[in-house]
């Protein structure tokens, strides 16, 4: 049976921070499909539909239906990291994402990878805030999935190794390729597939990381800008692979 995966999400997902030198974002979910048919010797199929800047609701309301459309035969979600940074915002309604989610793969006869992001705080405004929501978020979740022992978890906040500022790009908010790569580690990992072991402990390449004033100049500002315009990063963009990509296996070392 040809592995058919499809990605649905925000920029987690769509693989912010770790940009290829053309700019486009690689990720997390670009390096499992690769790996996962590096791991079979043999293609497998890859969509990812992430776009980001999303919220959960809209995640699950734009992308999981065109998702299951593709008959894939396994699906990874991951939501509610921009969810948390707005207030008012109650986790157990974010969880409500994660139930539909399982309930229509469950429907549809697909396999659910389901992954929680890394933890940004200790290097975020309002790092307390954050931590607290996160924790919460994580509870809210697996609570709904703790008696589906066939959900496949890749579980990246409880990972204390992953908030160390070299996991992160210069914005602090998203993983820059260390932190992708460790993240697709863990996930053909819970596949049961083999992941290149350097992918879990990158070497660092020494992130720049700002100034406490640029810092603010150049990502804190223009988010509250958004915030206040009601604009998002990924407005007008639309998703890198759409439809199924090939993806070959490399040559073995």
């Amino acid at each position: 049976m040809t592995i058919r995966y499809v990605a649905i999400g925000d920029s987690f997902t769509e693989g912010v921070g770790d940009e290829l030198p053309d700019g486009r974002p690689r990720g997390w979910a670009d390096l499992t499909a690769q790996g996962w048919a590096d791991s079979l010797g043999e293609p497998i199929e890859y969509a990812n539909l992430a776009i980001r800047g999303r919220l959960a609701g809209p995640i699950v309301a734009e992308q999981l239906e065109p998702a299951l459309a593709l008959r894939p035969t396994h699906l990874s979600f991951n939501g509610g990291g921009n969810d948390m940074l707005r207030p008012g915002v109650g986790m157990e309604s974010i969880a409500d994402a994660f139930s539909h989610v399982l309930a229509r793969c469950d429907e549809e006869g697909v396999r659910l990878i389901l992954l929680s992001g890394a933890n940004p705080s200790g290097g975020l405004p309002l790092s307390r805030l954050i931590q607290r929501r996160g924790d919460e978020l994580s509870a809210a979740v697996l609570r709904r999935i703790e008696d589906r022992p066939d959900v496949i978890r890749a579980l990246n906040w409880p990972d204390r190794e992953l908030t160390d500022p070299s996991f992160w790009s210069a914005d602090r908010l998203h993983m820059g390729p260390r932190g992708h790569h460790r993240v697709a580690a863990r996930v053909l990992t819970a596949l049961g597939e083999r992941a290149p072991e350097d992918w879990w402990d990158l070497p660092h390449e020494g992130i720049a990381h700002l100034e406490r004033t640029r810092y603010y100049r150049e990502h804190v500002l223009p988010w509250v800008r958004r915030r206040l315009t009601r604009r998002s990063s990924g407005d007008g963009r639309q998703p890198k692979y759409a439809t199924w990509t090939t993806i070959e296996p490399r040559p073995s070392a």
